[in-house]
């Protein structure tokens, strides 16, 4: 039980011991905690995006719901 639990312990380290040497290393090892205004900018746009993408979604949503069937009515279709 100890030699398996040994083995995959190796095994994890063995995927991990590459991390920093690939293609994305440059970024990871340039990368740092942001500062409090960088951090709150970002999650203003972030939130702001988010809210406008589910503005348009709920617009579909009633166009499906409310004014399709009431163009339909008028139609007569």
């Amino acid at each position: 039980m100890i030699d398996k639990a040994w083995e995959v312990q190796r095994k994890i380290e063995n995927k991990f011991h590459s991390i920093g040497k690939g293609k994305y290393g440059r970024v990871i090892k340039m990368a740092r905690k942001p500062t409090s205004e960088e951090y709150n900018r970002t999650l203003k746009i972030t939130m702001g995006g988010m809210f406008i993408i589910g503005g348009i979604g709920f617009v579909i949503y009633i166009v499906k719901q409310v004014v399709a069937p009431w163009v339909m009515s008028l139609l007569g279709i």
